[in-house]
């Protein structure tokens, strides 16, 4: 297989090289919020990001974490992980304005519906 098309492996492995190093560095020397989300998301083809809980803060708009990761599970399995800078996904949210629902224990928390389509569309 070839990487590109003048045969440059080299300059492949150095591109691929930095962006682990991105990685990297961003589990070991940043704060991360880990979310997962279960099962329905296959179906719907949406995510939801808490923002409240039980009348206060919480999810979005309490982290401090300069990365969120958003785990698609099917069952006990990780299917794949999302991961966002913070400050990105918040302003998807500003800008966007998603839908708000009720979920959680007892339906106390409050959470942006958002769907991955537009989500991806609009961040890429």
């Amino acid at each position: 297989m070839l990487m590109n098309n003048d045969k440059r492996f080299d300059i492949d492995l150095q591109y691929g090289q930095v962006f682990e190093r991105k990685v990297a560095d961003m589990l070991q020397n940043s704060k991360i919020e880990v979310k997962t989300e279960r099962d329905k998301w296959k179906d719907t083809g949406n995510i939801v990001i808490e923002f409240e809980s039980r009348g206060r803060p919480s999810g979005i708009a309490a982290t401090e974490a300069e990365y969120w990761f958003h785990n698609l599970a099917l069952g006990e399995d990780i299917v794949m992980t999302l991961v966002f800078p913070t400050k990105t996904l918040r302003n998807y949210i500003v800008q966007r304005q998603p839908r708000m629902v009720r979920g959680g224990d007892d339906m106390t928390s409050r959470m942006y519906l958002i769907n991955l389509k537009d989500l991806v569309t609009m961040l890429a």
